[in-house]
């Protein structure tokens, strides 16, 4: 499928079946932790990237093969929202199923009232706040022209006043920029007024364009829990088993997620085999037949190897 993949395995989400709307890589931002690299060229216009119809049609297909999907998550290769019929897929999409739908997004454009409106019926959204003050958020968000973040800051407390469905605001923690105590009480402040049903903290455990993006230490992660926590609950970043569905098409499924993010080997591994239990010569053979298709590179970041696209 084009536009759908997984389900992905989440803490946050369970089982979660992605739906990717835009062209790689559509944005209106240039994070310096960005898991899809940097944004060559920003985008600010909303539009139809591609047929509507197209992808409700491969949800609805999903959904019917596929037996453990506890959520339904739009996604994008850049900005969600930039999507414009977004609000078209989630009504038709809840007419289908009653799989809750979750959209992910950077908030950049919760200023305009038609994208709040088209997200009223979502049962969750997942807008970012990785910065409170102005300075920090032009060194980690990068916006385009045109994106102040007093408009971001505005919009969350916006759609918040007016969203009735969960709220659960995402922090990107990066060692040595937002993780200071002094940062995180900047994020809490606005946190408190914005009024978020849950924070989740996550971690840049992907490569990154910016090799300077580092990992904070558990001291910090434990100290980012306490000091958010004065705005809302706050989810403690840890991952969910990726989960990989069936051995059928295999190449296809791994290939279908590691062109939207980068694929920790060991996991990878990990989930192979729960496929092929006490097989491990299977899982070998599985991930060197997968390897030996093209479609993928090695990257070391840390000391973690990760399976990325081939340029």
């Amino acid at each position: 499928m084009k536009h759908v993949f997984g389900p992905v395995s989440s803490k946050r989400l369970g089982h979660s079946l992605g739906v990717d709307l835009l062209p790689s890589k559509s944005c209106s931002w240039n994070c310096i932790y960005c898991q899809l690299g940097r944004t060559k060229q920003f985008v600010s216009e909303r539009s139809e990237f591609f047929p509507k119809e197209l992808i409700l049609e491969e949800i609805l297909q999903a959904v019917e093969t596929q037996t453990a999907i506890d959520w339904i998550t739009f996604v994008g290769s850049g900005e969600t929202m930039l999507y414009k019929p977004v609000g078209w897929l989630v009504r038709e999409v809840k007419k289908a199923t009653s799989i809750p739908v979750a959209v992910i997004t950077n908030g950049s454009l919760l200023h305009l009232p038609e994208v709040r409106q088209e997200l009223l019926e979502t049962d969750a959204v997942l807008p970012s706040l990785n910065a409170g003050s102005e300075e920090l958020f032009n060194r980690i968000d990068r916006p385009a022209p045109g994106f102040s973040f007093q408009q971001h800051i505005e919009g969350l407390k916006r759609f918040r006043q007016e969203y009735s469905g969960k709220l659960w605001v995402e922090v990107m923690l990066i060692a040595g920029l937002n993780d200071t105590d002094e940062a995180l009480g900047d994020m809490a402040a606005i946190l408190t007024d914005v009024h978020p049903d849950m924070i989740h903290i996550v971690l840049p455990t992907r490569p990154a364009p910016d090799g300077l993006v580092g990992m904070p230490d558990d001291d910090r992660i434990e100290r980012a829990v306490f000091i958010l926590s004065r705005a809302a609950p706050v989810i403690h970043p840890a991952k969910g088993e990726m989960e990989l569905g069936s051995a059928e098409n295999l190449l296809e499924t791994v290939t279908g997620i590691a062109v939207r993010h980068p694929l920790q080997e060991r996991e990878l591994e990990a989930a192979i085999g729960r496929l092929f239990p006490g097989m491990p010569t299977k899982v070998h053979e599985a991930m060197e037949s997968m390897m030996a298709s093209g479609r993928f590179d090695k990257v070391l970041q840390g000391e973690e190897l990760y399976w990325v696209m081939r340029p």
